[in-house]
């Protein structure tokens, strides 16, 4: 009997996937278990198996098309066995979704062939055609100017190869300089790119491929998926919840000592390099429990108090903020958390990371410190009633001697918790990392 294969549904915000690749043919042999095609959603990459054995029919769509959630993709059976009653609704198959021959064409002949002018193809209007994932982040990772991409994909959509031909083309820029018309600029950038001081530089000149009046005023993009959830999360949090926030610092002597001696050891005994949001989750999961009211679920007329600390990390990547939980960190040694943690925002930046490992937090943590924020207000993650916001060192007196302070900055949820409540579970927190290695001995 024929069995269709349906686009997974991954997360209640994703509408669409696309295809990635096709690890079957029409007509292979198909067993349970093998990887029929690989597929990407707003943030991350998965594999789809077959769930039973025999032959592939049918593929309905080809690689790059955009398949709406639980949509039949193709058809596993039996040798000559009817497909049609599985096939999708008229206008979103692949045949009608896929790039022309002369698009493919002009795309083969870019990617394969020397660098050529930039005469030879003009940039698109800004903002206005769809882009994969995985085209957008190599255009944000080497500065290609998607203005002037060809679309090959389904839906007249960017996609990757697309992307490498407008590098080959030398459509290069810094992220500064990418709003401006870069046509007929040389780069002094890293790897050829065009610099903001090319584009003045061109415009003194009287090159008039840059001249202010030249390009549009402003281009228009539509937020991807995954800022369209983080910004509904976002309003809900502050709509829904009586946030207030808390700020603090603590002498950093400690652990910067502490993890100076640390990276020495783990060169010498190849262990994981720990870092300051490492000490920080580990001396966040050690003091957690012992305040359950902030390592807690708020849900409306009850609270979830939990006895593990699940700790939220956010993490900044090209597909927007995530958030992955390392589960039982209260368990885990410093160096466990130190791997447990690169493993995480790897996957992440990757787009490789499991729905499930980005739910299910009791508390998150974000880290603004690198960038040299000295106090901030993060915004709570519902249900969990607490955040904490990890600001920069700065150089501070006690008793005439300088020092460095770390900033630390609490939200909390007031229907769920008092302010004394979230003022000692952060004094007790300060007081550990002050003394973070001689606690750490003591665990």
């Amino acid at each position: 009997m024929a069995t269709p294969v349906i686009m997974p549904r991954q997360g209640q915000s994703v509408e669409s996937c696309v295809i990635g690749k096709w690890h079957k043919q029409k007509g292979d042999k198909v067993s349970a278990g093998d990887i029929l095609f690989s597929y990407e959603t707003d943030k991350a990459t998965f594999e789809e198996e077959a769930k039973v054995g025999g032959i592939l029919l049918e593929r309905f769509f080809e690689e790059g098309d955009d398949v709406e959630c639980l949509k039949n993709v193709c058809v596993i059976g039996s040798e000559g066995e009817s497909v049609n009653e599985f096939r999708p609704d008229s206008g979103s198959g692949s045949s009608q979704s896929a790039a022309s021959p002369e698009q493919k064409a002009a795309v083969s002949e870019a990617v394969s062939a020397a660098p050529v002018s930039h005469a030879e193809i003009s940039p698109t209007e800004g903002g206005k055609t769809p882009i994969s994932p995985r085209a957008r982040r190599l255009a944000e990772t080497s500065g290609a100017d998607v203005r002037y991409a060809i679309p090959t994909g389904a839906n007249n959509r960017i996609m990757e190869r697309d992307v490498q031909a407008v590098i080959q083309q030398g459509h290069v820029a810094t992220c500064s300089a990418r709003n401006s018309n870069v046509e007929g600029v040389s780069g002094t950038g890293i790897g050829g790119r065009v610099t903001t001081f090319d584009v003045r530089k061109g415009s003194a000149a009287g090159t008039p491929a840059v001249a202010a009046t030249t390009g549009p005023e402003h281009e228009e993009v539509k937020l991807s998926n995954v800022r369209k959830v983080i910004a509904k999360a976002m309003h809900a949090s502050l709509a829904n919840s009586a946030q207030l926030t808390l700020h603090s610092s603590f002498d950093a002597t400690d652990i910067l000592e502490f993890r100076k001696k640390l990276k020495a050891a783990a060169e010498k005994f190849s262990q994981p390099n720990v870092t300051v949001t490492d000490i920080i989750v580990y001396a966040v999961s050690r003091t957690l429990p012992k305040h359950k009211s902030i390592n807690a679920h708020f849900v409306g007329e009850s609270m979830k108090l939990f006895h593990r600390a699940h700790v939220g990390i956010a993490v900044d990547t090209p597909r927007g903020l995530l958030v992955p939980t390392l589960f039982h960190a209260d368990q885990m040694s410093l160096f466990e958390v130190a791997k447990s943690t690169k493993e995480l925002f790897d996957k992440c930046k990757q787009g490789s990371i499991a729905p499930d490992l980005l739910k299910n937090g009791t508390f998150t943590i974000s880290n603004l410190g690198t960038m040299g924020i000295e106090s901030f207000t993060p915004v709570l993650n519902p249900p969990q009633t607490g955040i904490l916001g990890v600001c920069s060192i700065v150089e501070r007196m006690r008793n005439g001697k300088p020092y460095p302070a770390m900033g630390l900055s609490l939200t909390l949820d007031h229907r769920a918790l008092d302010g004394a409540d979230a003022a000692r579970f952060l004094k007790e927190l300060v007081d550990y990392l002050e003394l973070f290695s001689v606690n750490i001995l003591l665990a």
